[in-house]
């Protein structure tokens, strides 16, 4: 007897649909590709589709000549690592008393509450500029940093994953003499790893793409993060940090390639590393948001 499959048409309605979304996402990519890689008149006409047209590297060869735009990516490097391990360190220590019953920590619900309403309301532009002003951190690393230190939506995150842990893991440790330093590092860190790579991801994604505070705190281009630098060349189009001997080669190239290969540049890092963390963040979120 002949068995036929059933097709499940709603999951093959869902993979087609996905599957557009996901092309929706990648072409524009791939046309920025396209154009850094096609000749500068091709690309000045609008021809340039999905494949490149007159393939040259000039603009990334151009793009390898430019100190500034190597000194905001060594600038963005250096805030995605400082402001990665902050935000890792200080969710862990933060979610890690909250995730405990009212009986252990009195005042958890309090602080809960304290969190979470500056996801609600914010101080605003002006008095965030002000305090960075007074602090002395104008046109440093540290003003990109620390004002995002405390990701409060990866603290919730991590306190429902910690509250998911046995209790039996915390007990059987102060039987043995650990206390809460020791439970915390050596039981509950190594047991969340999912939500450590996702609560890691966001802030690597996070830091990498910010560009307004980049314009607002640093007053000397010099300083600029990748993205705000992009920011200027591509919106503002400004050029002011170019040197007599680039704007000479700058008559051989399109402004059009040029943009687009320091734009796709700037975003290759994070698309190189997201395949990695992928499985860790379907699956920190997951967990994380199962218990409130």
């Amino acid at each position: 007897m002949r068995l036929h499959k059933r097709i499940d048409w709603f999951v093959l309605i869902n993979n087609c649909f996905l599957v557009l979304v996901g092309l929706i996402c990648l072409i524009p990519m791939i046309h920025i590709l396209a154009v850094s890689f096609s000749s500068s008149a091709i690309a000045a006409t609008g021809s340039v589709s999905l494949w490149p047209k007159g393939f040259t590297t000039a603009a990334y060869e151009f793009v390898a000549q430019r100190e500034a735009f190597w000194k905001s990516i060594l600038v963005s490097l250096q805030r995605v690592f400082y402001g990665g391990a902050i935000n890792l360190l200080l969710t862990i220590m933060i979610a890690y008393p909250l995730s405990k019953e009212k009986g252990e920590f009195r005042f958890r619900t309090f602080y809960s509450w304290s969190f979470f309403i500056t996801m609600i309301f914010g101080a605003g532009l002006i008095p965030t500029y002000m305090v960075i002003i007074q602090l002395g951190l104008i046109d440093t690393i540290w003003a990109l940093v620390l004002p995002t230190a405390v990701p409060v939506f990866s603290v919730i995150l991590m306190l429902n994953f910690f509250r998911m842990i046995p209790k039996e893991l915390s007990e059987a440790a102060y039987i043995d003499g650990a206390g809460h330093w020791t439970t915390l590092w050596k039981i509950y860190v190594p047991v969340s790893l999912p939500s450590l790579a996702t609560i890691l991801l966001f802030s690597l994604v996070t830091h990498w793409n910010s560009w307004f505070d980049g314009l607002i705190y640093m007053n000397n281009p010099s300083n600029y993060p990748v993205q705000s630098y992009i920011q200027t060349i591509v919106v503002q189009r400004s050029f002011a940090t170019m040197t007599p001997e680039e704007a000479k080669l700058m008559a051989t190239i399109s402004d059009k390639t040029l943009r687009s290969a320091q734009i796709f540049l700037g975003a290759l890092p994070i698309i190189c590393v997201y395949p990695y963390l992928q499985r860790f963040l379907v699956k920190g979120i997951v967990v994380g948001s199962v218990k409130g």
